[in-house]
């Protein structure tokens, strides 16, 4: 088990039956990244890796 693992269990124990939109997602990772700049890079990872899920993967 990865340490961010915890953080996932406690988002879906505690926000699961939550629905919500990706631009409320969104507006919580950049809240996050102005409280905890150095964050940051990994921040702009998630999102972008979330925002190309469908693409396909030959187009690098």
């Amino acid at each position: 088990m990865y340490f961010t693992d915890r953080g996932i269990e406690e988002l879906t124990q505690r926000r699961g039956e939550e629905s919500v939109s990706l631009e409320w997602v969104a507006d919580q990772l950049r809240l996050f990244v102005d409280l905890n700049p150095e964050f940051e890079t990994a921040v702009e990872r998630l999102a972008t890796w979330l925002a190309r899920l469908d693409d396909d993967d030959d187009e690098d």
